[in-house]
This record gives C-alpha cells, sequence and structure tokens, in this order.
C-alpha cells in the first residue's frame, strides 16, 4: 500500500491562496510523474495538475493561470499553490502518481487521507 500524505488545506475566502503539500515514498516519486486530483460529493474526482519527474507540467483547463504544481526531487514532496481561489475550488484535494500522462488516470487505487479545501466568505 502506497502511503500518500497531504497537507495544508483549510478555509479561506474567494480570492485568497493556499500551499498543498504531499510527501511520497521515494521509491515512487523517482519512477513517476506526479499529480494533484480533487473530489467533490457531486463531482468524480478529476485531475486538477500533474508534473513530471523532469517538470513538465499539465493542468486543468479550471485552474489554468490560477494553480501552479511543483516537486521537490530531493524532498520527495509534490507542491499545489493555489492562488485567486474560487467557491468552485472546494473539494478534498489527493496527490498520487499518475501512470497515463494523457489520460491523467492514477497510478495507485489506494488514496491518502486528502486535505479538505473550502473557499467561503
Amino acid at each position: 500500500q502506497v502511503q500518500l500524505v497531504e497537507s495544508g488545506g483549510g478555509l479561506v475566502q474567494p480570492g485568497g491562496s493556499l500551499r498543498l503539500s504531499c510527501g511520497a515514498p521515494g521509491s515512487i516519486f523517482r519512477l513517476y510523474a506526479m499529480g494533484w486530483y480533487r473530489q467533490t460529493p457531486e463531482k468524480q474526482r478529476e485531475l486538477v495538475a500533474a508534473i513530471t519527474s523532469g517538470g513538465s507540467t499539465k493542468y486543468g483547463d479550471s485552474v489554468k493561470g490560477r494553480f501552479t504544481i511543483s516537486r521537490d526531487n530531493a524532498k520527495n514532496t509534490v507542491y499545489l499553490q493555489m492562488n485567486s481561489l474560487k467557491p468552485e475550488d472546494t473539494a478534498v484535494y489527493y496527490c498520487n502518481a499518475v501512470s497515463s500522462w494523457v489520460s491523467g488516470q492514477a497510478a495507485f487505487g489506494s488514496w491518502g487521507q486528502g486535505t479538505q479545501v473550502t473557499v467561503s466568505s
């Protein structure tokens, strides 16, 4: 079972910022692109952003220009800087390795506990 630990969520007003962090085992981190996903009770889990080990990135259309994904290979940690947050960004955010860059499919069926992001005034 892959251990993924997300942190950094919270309650923020619209227009605010948050930075999420996710630690992963080094054996996974070195081999895979990493992604941030989010899920709400109304929607299926979706890929928000992904980054390869070399630093190439991709973003969902709804977050382009507002979110930035980065990774620290020395710390086996991936980050998601979220700016200009909107109420529709409210969700539980998860990280996972990415098995398919095209589809964004997660590599592992086991997920961490996630971190709740709530955007509300």
